[in-house]
């Protein structure tokens, strides 16, 4: 508890000295403004990378600066009210599902019924006799709903809460996992369930790329992998940085590179592990707007269409033929229906916009992550980027959207004003695009892979000691860094992975892991 209580009241002192100095700070400014022993103060900081927005930067001096938001903001908070409207909508959201299907379902099949016992009444003339069914069927049966109807309604092996991610996720899953029907009506009115991945399962495969690295990346090595833009990997390097102990250096030509010594403990020996997709492999399909097949979406329109043309046509065929009539037989048999069955139908029409702006995001980040293979390339051969040959790449990757010239351009822009690309104009008028800082970062990376050998260390090895002295640390940095390899003496061209080809990414297959595990879970215990 004592121990707690420390960590609790040195982490207070380092948010005060942070606030007065505006977020940005060296561990000599912190230790001066606080009075922390330095060991502690970088131990913190660290931690506090993890906790709030922030990441690290590079002095003009070539010292480390630790750069948080100056109001201090913890990562993936979230305003209590906000947090509220959140839940509120969830809860409602839930409530209004069941509604639907309970709605769409005892009305088609109410409707269904009503429809059998009009046609059957006005075969028999009994329109006159006095009321619903008028006259006993001879064999004195009534109508009845084949009990596997409900079960193809419910699906009873289905967990209660279970998300449904569209049917290629619905692919994935086994014979006894059929998803009910009444999540495809969710689906055709909400759309399918999104995905919310733990930041564990977001970390996995950053992870796997760390490890596959040698246990050294940069942010261009991240880049390469998310897609993201250069300021938020920046921003996810602090955190890993804090969240997996790791260090950083800076490299003399001012590139910062992240080692974490402690993934590379293992006991499988030798084996390395497999690098996750670059980023031209991780594209994002378009987002469907009801996830459902073809099939599927038939028969809920089937059943709603049916329920709407019923209802409106009640009163003159229904009402005359089973003497039905009065206020309550309008409001429960025409009203009602008939309005619910509009908004049924209007549900995903509504939801159209939202879809096609999402996919237009995605489109553009498509052509972000096809484009970042080919602006790596070049940059790694030293040569400039143009604006033609970029469209003209892209444009036979993405073979299945339409990719115009202007938004590789603006691509292009956005990655010169992350990296502080040189950009020349030509004199007939074309920009041509030097991204010198991508060959820098990754030959700092792998120049501190060759010297730390993190792979081929034994657990005991110290790598890193917090106990330095800034001098002792920058001497540190020197020697790992100690005649740096350029890109031209180094093979980097292994870290760049299928740039003949691109390939596609399911949100699903974030969760999928815990997915299989949960399924086979369910499985035992049946």
């Amino acid at each position: 508890m004592s121990n707690a209580l420390a960590v609790a009241q040195t982490q207070s002192t380092l948010l005060a000295s942070l606030r007065r100095l505006d977020g940005r700070a060296t561990v000599g400014d912190v230790v001066a403004e606080s009075g922390l022993p330095a060991d502690d103060v970088r131990t913190g900081l660290k931690e506090l990378l993890e906790s709030h927005l922030g990441h690290l930067a590079v002095s003009d001096s070539g010292e480390l600066v630790y750069e948080f938001d100056p109001s201090l903001i913890e990562r993936d908070s979230e305003p209590v009210l906000a947090r509220i409207v959140r839940t509120a909508k969830r809860w409602l959201q839930t409530a209004f599902k069941g509604w639907i299907v309970v709605m769409l379902v005892v009305y088609f099949v109410l409707f269904v019924v009503l429809f059998v016992a009009a046609i059957v009444a006005g075969q028999r003339g009994d329109s006159r006799g006095g009321g619903w069914g008028g006259g006993r069927g001879r064999g004195g049966g009534g109508f009845h709903v084949n009990p596997f109807f409900w079960y193809w309604i419910w699906g009873p092996r289905w967990r209660l809460g279970r998300p449904y991610y569209g049917h290629r996720w619905e692919r994935t899953l086994g014979e006894r996992d059929r998803v009910p029907f009444y999540k495809k009506v969710f689906a055709f009115v909400f759309g399918p369930d999104r995905p919310e991945p733990t930041q564990k399962q977001l970390d996995r495969a950053k992870l796997r790329l760390i490890r596959a690295r040698s246990g050294v990346i940069s942010t261009a090595d991240l880049v390469e992998h998310t897609g993201s833009g250069f300021d938020e990997a920046e921003e996810e390097m602090g955190r890993l940085l804090g969240a997996y102990d790791g260090e950083a250096a800076v490299s003399p030509d001012g590139e910062l590179v992240y080692a974490f010594p402690d993934l590379m403990t293992t006991v499988r020996g030798g084996r390395k592990p497999k690098e996750p997709n670059p980023a031209w492999l991780r594209l994002e399909p378009e987002l469907e707007l009801t996830g459902n097949t073809p099939g599927a979406n038939a028969v809920v329109v089937g059943m709603n269409a049916f329920t709407l043309a019923a209802s409106a046509t009640a009163p003159w065929f229904i009402f005359p033929r089973l003497g039905l009539g009065g206020t309550a037989a309008w409001v429960g048999l025409v009203l009602v229906p008939v309005i619910f069955s509009i908004l049924f139908f209007a549900g995903p029409l509504v939801r159209m916009a939202g879809v096609g702006i999402e996919n237009r995001r995605r489109a553009h980040r498509n052509v972000r992550r096809v484009l970042l293979g080919y602006v790596y390339r070049r940059a790694l051969d030293g040569d400039d980027v143009g604006v033609a040959e970029a469209h003209a790449f892209v444009e036979g990757k993405l073979t299945d959207q339409l990719v115009r010239r202007a938004a590789v351009e603006r691509v292009l822009d956005e990655l010169a004003t992350e990296l502080n690309a040189d950009v020349s104009v030509l004199d007939e008028g074309s920009v041509r695009y030097r991204f010198g800082a991508i060959p820098q970062q990754m030959a700092a990376s792998e120049s501190a892979r060759r010297r730390l050998r993190l792979d081929e260390r034994a657990v005991d090895d110290i790598v890193f000691s917090t106990a330095d002295t800034p001098e002792e640390a920058s001497r540190r940095d020197m020697e790992l860094f100690d005649r740096e390899l350029s890109p031209a003496e180094l093979d980097l061209d292994r870290y760049l992975p299928s740039l003949d080809r691109v390939g596609y990414e399911h949100d699903f297959e974030l969760v999928a892991f815990e997915e299989k595990l949960e399924r086979r879970k369910g499985r035992d215990d049946d």
